[in-house]
């Protein structure tokens, strides 16, 4: 399909203009009365739907706090700014309070969720924005004053602004990730050494911060290029992503497939070691990041490729003997493409994600992924319809404490901005 071609040709940036250009507000108001009725057959409730002024199209995912609160990110507010917001139960409802708005020179655009720190704040990055207009990385705490209504925003420390050379630029949709001892570790999609993107790591030091790149990526024949996702540790202290291209040609980028990589530290720096190149039957354009299990099994997704179909891919890369041994989990044989954000597990195994315009309807679904057998059976927990439910869920999806299932849509909604959802099991 076109839009399908131009996210290929224009990455990410591409997502939006294509999935805006889609749906449009008469379907959604012409569906509503259905989608209400699909919505209690399926366990789903829509949470909240963006409006606009109060955020719209929400591209990252939810966190869950220990209290069953919700916080998360919008791209964009009335024409492109941005906000984070904190969703929670109030009274029986559940009620949006819009923590910060970004104005350009404090962020523009976070395309990534937030995290929680040690020290309780939040923490994220916006893809644009600061003095550079290359993106910044945030923290966000409440005010030194006790709130004394329902809805308090927050207050913003910019830690670093990127300057969009070698030290990175444009951070991705990928989290924030925190290592023992409070440093932050991310990546940016642009920028570097070679200017193919870099993993960068932030350390606290006397209420400052200091920023400094771990590997930069070259592209070209040897390695990869450009990460939209961010990186997690293993239990030794090695890191682990992906990049959407490298090494070589022959996917529709131009670039090559895409890569899992692994930064290992050493006296002298970090190291990469390449352990997987995709090659398009195995999928392409890994926009998502990994997860890990307590064996040391990276599980992560495609966006495109396969071999019966070419609308992504579930895989896992488990150590064997010092090396990696790649194996394909599930693809989808028709769609418009599968995950773009990260795949989650349980204590299970069981593996949860949403698709971005796969589903009955070809609006985007949730989906699990249950090992048994030796093999895996794949269950669809909910097909959006592109209506009042939302569609293109471009987010991970998260859950609390009691199993229950969150995420995001980048459209759908009763003005198309965007909404948040729950599935209950």
């Amino acid at each position: 399909m076109h839009h399908k071609q131009q996210f290929c040709n224009s990455l990410y940036r591409t997502i939006v203009r294509a999935a805006t250009a889609a749906f449009t507000l008469a379907v959604v108001l012409a569906l509503t009365v259905m989608l209400t009725q699909a919505a209690q057959a399926q366990t789903y409730t829509l949470l909240h739907t963006f409006t606009g002024p109060e955020g719209n199209q929400p591209v990252a995912g939810v966190t869950v706090d220990a209290t069953g609160n919700l916080y998360g990110t919008t791209s964009g507010l009335n024409g492109g700014q941005g906000t984070v917001f904190q969703i929670k139960r109030f009274h029986g409802t559940w009620l949006l309070n819009n923590l910060f708005t970004f104005n350009g020179n404090n962020g523009l655009n976070p395309y990534a969720g937030v995290v929680f720190g040690p020290d309780g704040a939040l923490y994220g990055t916006t893809n644009e924005g600061g003095s550079a207009n290359v993106g910044v990385v945030y923290s966000l705490k409440p005010g030194a004053t006790a709130c004394k209504t329902a809805l308090c925003p927050w207050t913003e420390t910019i830690l670093y602004q990127f300057t969009g050379g070698s030290d990175g630029a444009y951070p991705g949709f990928g989290n924030l990730t925190f290592d023992s001892v409070g440093n932050l570790y991310g990546t940016t999609y642009e920028g570097g050494a070679y200017g193919q993107g870099a993993v960068f790591k932030l350390t606290p030091s006397n209420g400052s911060w200091t920023e400094s790149v771990l590997y930069s990526f070259a592209g070209g024949n040897n390695d990869g290029a450009q990460p939209w996702s961010g990186v997690i540790f293993d239990k030794a202290g090695n890191l682990y992503g992906t990049t959407i291209v490298g090494p070589g040609s022959g996917c529709i980028t131009g670039q090559g497939c895409g890569t899992v990589y692994q930064l290992t530290p050493t006296d002298s720096g970090w190291k990469e070691n390449i352990l997987h190149s995709f090659d398009g039957d195995d999928g392409f354009l890994p926009y998502a990041g990994l997860i890990i299990d307590q064996s040391g099994n990276l599980f992560g997704a495609a966006w495109l490729g396969g071999v019966t179909g070419s609308s992504g891919t579930v895989f896992e890369l488990s150590p064997v003997g010092g090396s990696w041994t790649f194996a394909l989990l599930y693809e989808w044989p028709d769609g418009n493409g599968g995950p773009v954000d990260n795949l989650a597990m349980n204590s299970a195994g069981v593996i949860y994600g949403a698709t971005y315009a796969d589903g009955a309807y070809q609006n985007g679904s949730v989906f699990k992924l249950a090992p048994s057998g030796g093999g895996w059976v794949y269950t669809s927990l909910y097909d959006f319809t592109g209506g009042s439910d939302g569609a293109i869920p471009i987010s991970n999806v998260s859950w609390d404490a009691n199993g229950n299932l969150y995420g995001t849509t980048y459209n759908g909604g009763f003005q198309n901005n965007g909404v948040v959802w729950e599935i209950t099991p």
